[in-house]
């Protein structure tokens, strides 16, 4: 029988603030975290705006060696797992370090110590001139090494990749491994520092992204009628899940249960979703048979709606085909709408946001939907404006990424 998996330990960084409660609390009153990109000059590229992390001073939470030897990326995961570990309280001492592993997830890894090394390289026939740590700041699993030495964790320790879907598949190894008693305890969660002249060209050339320039906080709208494509953001989230008879006997507090996983492919296009929504489709009945739920048990959805044209009708298409025509009492909504896109670290950040929202019994705004566009079934509870209070019992959260990556994680109430 499968061991019950538990969160106990939440942390963030984000276009919404460095720790959980400015987060929750700005998520909840429907701010927007988007502005004019601060980080390079963009007036070059056709997106010019972005939800950049602000305030954030790695002096402040890291040593002068993690600091050199890290991209930024890894540099939000080590802030946003050491708010996780510490809200959740546990001992190493008391415990095997064997016992604690490290799964986290970024879909690019260090693209700005790229960026930076390859534009910086000089080369002669004598002296080749690339810093020590260019492919140890590059390399994608190096946020998952960096917090198992720090905190001195020596479970299983490796990161997942599956684009935008990354947070939730590492969250789905993690809950899994726990469920087979192959650890008591593991960080997981993802990170991104997309925010580069790289990932904003390169994804401004493929015109996914909103040209809104001129008006940057309502430019992420998810389902609205005049949406032209998803902001860019950047951040971390992390999540403390714990076998939940040990999170008990130590007397843990326990924020909500790991119910339930899945992931299909839509293998159909490298970076559009399935214009009828099958993969999704699939990935929540499977989600929730593995939870244990039925549809209308679920009371929070917190979509993956990005703000592209073609990528939020495919996924209502599938949550219609998923409740029916009936009315329902599933409540919905898009924080990327505040957060904008954190690519790889997308379910991290909305994955705490379902558990805080059943936690609170609260589901969270979409801002800057003023009219849903009709080809979205009408059926649909989507909350925009405001929050809205109501008692919660289950949340999902969807994440899809390119290369047709679809990945659901169900939370309970306990």
């Amino acid at each position: 029988m499968n061991k019950r998996v538990v969160v106990t330990g939440l942390g963030a960084v984000t276009p919404l603030g460095n720790d959980i409660s400015t987060f929750w609390q700005n998520v909840v009153e429907g701010k927007s975290g988007a502005g004019r990109i601060t980080r390079f000059d963009p007036s070059a590229f056709r997106t010019q705006i972005a939800c950049e992390v602000r305030d954030f001073d790695p002096t402040q939470y890291l040593d002068r060696n993690e600091i050199k030897r890290s991209d930024l990326f890894t540099q939000y995961a080590l802030h946003a797992a050491g708010q996780a570990i510490e809200d959740s309280g546990f001992d190493l001492n008391n415990m095997s370090p064997f016992d604690v592993g490290v799964i986290w997830g970024s879909g690019q890894g260090g693209m700005d110590t790229f960026e930076k090394e390859v534009g910086a390289f000089k080369m002669d026939e004598q002296n080749p001139r690339f810093s020590p740590f260019f492919i140890p700041k590059l390399i994608v699993n190096m946020a998952a090494g960096m917090i198992s030495m720090k905190y001195g964790f020596m479970g299983m320790s490796y990161v997942a990749v599956s684009a935008c879907s990354t947070s939730n598949t590492a969250l789905m190894d993690a809950m899994n491994y726990i469920r087979m008693g192959k650890a008591k305890i593991i960080v997981t969660g993802g990170s991104e520092a997309p925010v580069t002249t790289g990932s904003i060209g390169g994804f401004s050339a493929l015109k996914a992204m909103s040209t809104r320039n001129e008006d940057p906080e309502v430019a992420s709208r998810p389902f609205d009628t005049q949406r032209d494509g998803f902001l860019m953001g950047e951040g971390g989230g992390a999540l403390i899940l714990e076998e939940y008879e040990h999170a008990k006997a130590r007397g843990a507090k326990i924020y909500a249960e790991v119910a339930g996983s899945a992931m299909t492919s839509d293998a159909y296009h490298m970076t559009a979703s399935h214009p009828k929504g099958l993969g999704a489709l699939k990935a929540m009945q499977l989600a929730m048979e593995d939870a244990q739920v039925n549809v209308d048990e679920v009371n929070y959805l917190n979509t993956h709606a990005t703000s592209t044209p073609v990528g939020d009708i495919s996924e209502t298409y599938a949550i219609h085909k998923l409740i029916g025509d009936g009315k329902n009492q599933l409540q919905i909504s898009a924080t990327k709408s505040m957060t904008g896109h954190l690519l790889g670290a997308a379910g991290a950040a909305e994955g705490i946001i379902s558990i805080l929202a059943l936690k609170n019994g609260v589901v969270p705004p979409t801002i800057n939907t003023e009219e849903l566009d009709p080809a979205i079934p009408n059926n649909l509870n989507i909350v925009t404006r405001e929050a809205r209070e109501m008692p919660l019992k289950v949340a999902m959260s969807n994440t899809f990424g390119f290369g047709g990556h679809n990945a659901i994680v169900v939370f309970k109430k306990i």
